[in-house]
């Protein structure tokens, strides 16, 4: 339901307090017309890369896998809107990622490889992210390790929220280069005002809240004046 104002407006929110590189979900990317001027906007405004998801149709959490609709472009379609996007930059250093969800949709190993070659030698992506929402990691260890032994350089990102048992260095030792841990803070964050309110409700006052909370002065000091 976020439409791109609202994250254009945030990346520039972003990007008052910080120079660090910034990864945008940028979903199934939408029209190939649309993401054209997508990738100029997001360039222009200091983004280091976008990842786009090779799906159709109304967006569904990957992780519900199966249980729900889960529709996958055509690849040389999808190959052909990265494409599009490669050609409308401006420099050589802003990037697309490929997301590719057959592990999700229920496809085979050999459809996620696939269409991993056709992304990156018809649409020319930066790199690929594999998604999977099996809990052992099989999945995502053996994709690395076929995808390895045809390319050794192209960048590889995990987001490993079923698989969360694994370390960074386990997982880069398998060959992943970025690891995305999607959802943790906005998750940390509803348990900490839920608790909060809670216990104003229970104590009628919010004194019993104190050490739950960040003191007011360091809110005020959060972001420096110089």
């Amino acid at each position: 339901l976020v439409d791109f104002t609202s994250r254009k407006n945030t990346i520039e929110e972003i990007m008052e307090v910080t120079t660090k590189p910034i990864i945008l979900d940028g979903d199934t990317g939408g029209k190939s017309e649309h993401f054209v001027h997508n990738v100029k906007t997001l360039e222009r405004l200091g983004v280091s890369a976008v990842i786009i998801e090779d799906k159709t149709g109304l967006k569904q959490n990957s992780l519900f896998g199966t249980a729900v609709k889960q529709t996958q472009d055509d690849p040389h379609a999808f190959a052909a809107k990265i494409a599009a996007g490669k050609k409308a930059q401006n420099t050589r250093d802003f990037m697309i990622f490929a997301r590719i969800e057959s592990l999700i949709a229920g496809k085979s190993m050999e459809d996620a490889l696939e269409r991993a070659d056709i992304y990156l030698e018809e649409g020319g992506a930066d790199g690929i992210m594999i998604h999977s929402k099996e809990k052992d990691g099989s999945e995502i260890f053996e994709f690395m390790k076929r995808f390895r032994e045809k390319w050794a350089d192209v960048p590889i990102i995990l987001v490993p929220t079923s698989y969360n048992q694994f370390t960074e260095e386990e997982l880069a030792e398998a060959g992943a280069n970025i690891i995305i841990h999607a959802n943790h803070l906005t998750r940390a964050a509803y348990v900490a005002m839920r608790d909060v309110a809670n216990k104003i409700l229970e104590c009628h006052r919010s004194k019993e809240a104190d050490d739950m909370i960040l003191p007011i002065k360091e809110v005020l000091t959060l972001i420096p004046k110089e």
